[in-house]
Order: structure tokens, then sequence, then C-alpha cells
């Protein structure tokens, strides 16, 4: 059993014998760790139907489980040992013990994963053995797109708990986009009021003859992301929320027109966008632009305190695809430029996301925004998500900035699982559980020093074509389970790496999945529930470039 852990651990030594877990077994949680002894009970107990007994004592825990904080061991690390005294899991802080509790999971087998027994005759055995383990990166995430197609906060907490089954630690929550505006602000209530529903949507591509014609929306209240915080929370994720300026914001628009480019566009005509690809209609650069999206991020700041995780002091800013052709038609963009001595249009976006990462300095927040936003120049302490490929990560590394790799070409999981004809509105490159894997979040042409602004990365899942959580199951998974491996485990180069020595763990790994509910895709292909006959998609063809 040791064998099929995922994500691989740097060591494990098997020993000769199990551990029984039994009625008499208690549970006890050392200094530090008494919250994850609190979800490691309750997990326990919903799974296995024993009482787990809280223990006062590291001897009151019998031959069960303990729980402890060890100073030899660095943050996230974990050193789980299953003899003849018990189960005893440490840490070198608690998200490490956590990790080590979700190994013990996998240890006790696939219907430990389940809320409820399956048998209640069961035995339950974790083999005797050693497992010593750390991470390679520090940011291990996943983006949800949850602007395109709203995800509602139970779909939210669900996957924090599989990102905290997989050992990941950086939720990135794309909150605002052209077709939807999620996030309740009290100072603007037409945010969600208006930009929260869209008239219908869109099946497929853009170029798609299809339409569902149901409004579509939703968002979440302050106290459900205060939820979905501490819900994160206590599973050591950080949440990183984005609000996307100033591109990507006509549900903004539709809300308060007097964002938008009035002088060139009847900005009060504008709906939330119903369609896909890159939109037109951005922000005004004005002073008053500003003022409002300060008083978003106040708000914002609030919800999401800086305190709650490693990385919860980043705020993400967006910065993609903003077209610029409003502004030069605008003769307030325009006097704006001269006004601040700016070359173009391009430096004018530049002064726009200057201003809120200053901003959010003046506050103990850090920016972070995709590649676009080196273009100008950036301050020391913002950070970039590189997504057009890796040379935006690059090309920040140098410059000192730190750096999430997220290549589309490599990570972005709605594109396509395989060429074959059945996969449900396929979209961009084909990118296989395999390809996944052999996914490298370093280049090799960074100097050691550049490769240490290498943050970690994550993978992105924008959900045009997702419209529910089966359809966000069956691109994210199996492929989130590579890149877990790839972001928490020491791996050889890309070409040597033991690819089928993971599918073979990936056939133990298939059944905590089921246990879990997830609706994955099959190695086999997609069941005849999880296609989608006769809907347009946008498949490229040929391996990805390079860039």
């Amino acid at each position: 059993m040791p064998t099929s852990l995922i994500p691989a651990p740097r060591g494990v030594v098997a020993g000769d014998g199990e551990t029984r877990l039994t009625e008499r077994s208690g549970l006890y949680a050392g200094a530090g760790t008494e919250g994850v002894g609190r979800w490691l009970g309750a997990v326990l107990r919903a799974a296995t139907g024993l009482s787990w007994r809280e223990a006062r004592e590291p001897a009151e825990a019998g031959d069960g489980i303990r729980l402890a904080l060890a100073p030899d061991l660095g943050p996230e690390a974990y050193r789980l040992v299953s003899d003849r005294t018990g189960v005893l899991v440490e840490g070198g802080d608690a998200a490490g013990v956590l990790h080590g509790a979700q190994t013990l999971r996998q240890l006790l087998g696939p219907d430990a994963f389940r809320r409820a027994p399956v048998r209640r005759d069961r035995a339950w055995t974790v083999p005797h053995a050693t497992v010593e383990d750390a991470p390679r990166f520090r940011w291990r995430g996943l983006m949800l797109d949850v602007a395109r197609h709203f995800m509602p906060k139970e779909g939210v907490l669900r996957y924090l708990d599989l990102m905290s089954a997989h050992k990941l630690n950086v939720l990135h929550l794309h909150l605002t986009d052209d077709q939807g505006w999620r996030v309740e602000i009290k100072r603007y209530p037409r945010l969600t009021e208006i930009g929260s529903w869209r008239a219908r949507t869109k099946i497929g591509h853009r170029a798609s003859p299809l339409w569902d014609d149901r409004p579509h929306g939703g968002h979440y209240t302050q106290d459900d992301l205060r939820e979905i915080v501490a819900h994160a929370a206590e599973r050591h994720i950080s949440v990183v929320p984005e609000i996307d300026v100033p591109g990507h914001s006509q549900a903004a628009i539709a809300a308060y027109p007097e964002l938008g480019n009035s002088d060139v566009v009847d900005t009060s005509a504008l709906t939330v966008w119903d369609t896909w690809g890159i939109n037109p209609n951005v922000l005004s650069p004005t002073e008053d632009t500003l003022r409002f999206y300060e008083g978003v991020l106040e708000e914002v700041l609030e919800l999401f305190p800086a305190d709650a995780g490693p990385f919860s002091s980043f705020v993400h800013i967006g910065g993609d695809e903003c077209v610029k052709d409003q502004w030069r038609a605008s003769r307030t963009a325009q006097e704006q430029i001269v006004r601040l001595g700016l070359a173009d249009e391009d430096a004018l976006q530049s002064w726009f996301i200057g201003h809120f990462d200053g901003w959010l300095a003046e506050r103990g927040r850090r920016l972070i925004g995709w590649d676009e936003i080196l273009e100008g120049g950036l301050a020391p302490g913002a950070a970039v998500s590189s997504w057009r490929g890796y040379a935006g990560g690059i090309a920040a590394a140098r410059a000192g900035h730190d750096v999430v790799m997220c290549p589309e070409q490599q990570v972005y999981l709605d594109h396509r699982q395989d060429a074959g004809p059945d996969e449900p509105v396929p979209i961009g490159y084909v990118r296989t559980l395999e390809d996944v894997y052999r996914f490298e979040p370093v280049p090799a042409e960074l100097t050691p020093e550049e490769r240490a602004r290498v943050l970690g990365t994550q993978a992105n899942v924008w959900t045009e074509v997702m419209e529910d959580q089966g359809r966000v199951d069956y691109q994210v998974f199996p492929r989130l389970v590579a890149l877990c491996e790839v972001a928490w485990s020491e791996l050889p180069a890309p070409a040597d790496r033991d690819f089928a020595g993971f599918e073979r763990r990936m056939t133990e790994h298939y059944r905590r999945l089921d246990a879990l509910g997830v609706a994955y895709r099959p190695p086999a292909g997609p069941r005849p529930w999880q296609r989608r006959p006769g809907v347009l998609g946008r498949p490229l063809d040929g391996p990805p470039p390079a860039v």
C-alpha cells in the first residue's frame, strides 16, 4: 500500500506487519495540531464508524493516532510512522501534520475517503511503514473560474476538500469577468443585482450556433466568502481573489455604465455578456474608476484577510487581454495620457495597474496579475502569473519578480484530453495525463537565483464550456492529480519521469476519486453521459508551441 501514495513522497521505508485501528483506538492532537485533530477525527468518524475518542495525553491514544509538531522538520514537511505502538504523524507545522494525515487516509484505503461506513464489519489497518516527505514548491495551486459559469458555494467548499486531499495549498478564485460578477460589494449593490446575471449563454465555442436561453448567474454573499476562506484556512489553503481590471469588465460596466468609455460607446445599453472571447468593452482609465475599484478592494481585503494563509496577502487584479481600441478613440483616455505624460495606451494600462500595485502595498498586500502586467514595468513587490507560455515568467524572474508558472499550453485544464471525436466540446491542444505529468514549471535557462523566484505552479480551469460540476470534474480530473505530483514531489527531468509507475499508482487513486464522488475522465475515454455530441469547440492540432 505505501507504494500507491500520490503525490509520491520523498522517502518510504516499509516495515513488517500492520497497525489495526479499533473502537479502542484514540486520537491525540498535541499542541499546535488541534485543528488538524478536529478535522481528522471528523472525517475518520464519518468514514469508519469508529468513535475515535479524544485522548488528553499521547499514551491515552493507545494503539491509535498521535499528532505532534516536530522542530526538526521544515514548513509543510511531515513524518508518518506506523508501527506496533500505533500511528504517529509529525509535522514541521500544522500544515505538515495535515499533509501527513492526508497520507494516512490513503494508507487506510479508498473507503477512508467516504462520508459513511460502507461495511460495519471491516477491519481498518495501516501498514507498518515510515514515510518522510516535504513539498518541492511553496505555491501549489488551482485557478477556478466561477465567473463564466457560477459554481455554488458548496461546490467551492468541495473543491477545497479535493485540493487538500492532493496537498494543494492555493485556490485562485476568479470572481469577476465580462460574463458575471460573483462577489457581493455592499457599497455597490448593482454589481450583483445586475452584474451577476446574464440573460442567456452561448453553448460551446463562440462560433457555435447553439444557445441556452435560460438566465444564468449567482454570487457569493460576503458571509459565503468568509465561510470559504475559513474552510480553506482549516485545510491550510490560501484563497487568492481575482478582481479583473481594466479588461474583462463588461459585467461591472453593465451595472455601473459610468465605468466604461461612454464617450465612445453607449455604455448604458451594455448588458452582462452572453458569449465568449476577448471583449472590447474595457474600463475608462479615469480617477473616478480608480476610486470605484478602491471601494471594491476595501471590501475584498476585509473578506480575504492577509493572515489566513501563507499566500493570503496576494490579490490578483487580472490585467490580461485589455483591448485598447476604445482608449484610442476616447477623448477622455487621450487627455489622461497627455495629463500623465505617458507615451501611449500601453503605458496607460501600466499606470492603471501601477496605481493598484501601490494602493495594495500601502495596506500590506501584494499585487499579482497575468503576465501582461509586465508591459510598462512593475513595482518590486508585484508577482506574475505566467499564462501565455514560459516567456512572461522568465522575464519576470529576471526582473526580480516572483512568478507562478501556469502556461496555457501545458496546464490549462479546459484544453481537451484526447483527439478523439467523443471528447466533449474540444478546446485547445491535446493535453493528456502524461503531458501534464511531464510538465516542468522551472525553465532550464534560469539561473539559480532566478529559479528561486518561481514560487510554484498552478493549473487553470476556465469554465466557458463547463456548465456544471460534472463538467468541471471531467476536465480537472485526473489531470490535476498529475499536477499535484509535479508541484509536490522531487521528480526527475520530464523525459525521465516514471509515467508507467504513476499510472500504476493511479489505479488505486481512481478508487479514492470514486469514493470522493469525482466525475473524472476514465482512462478509456468519456462515458456516454460525459460526451457533448454536436457542440462546437475550438481544437488546435499538433503539439503546443514552447513559448
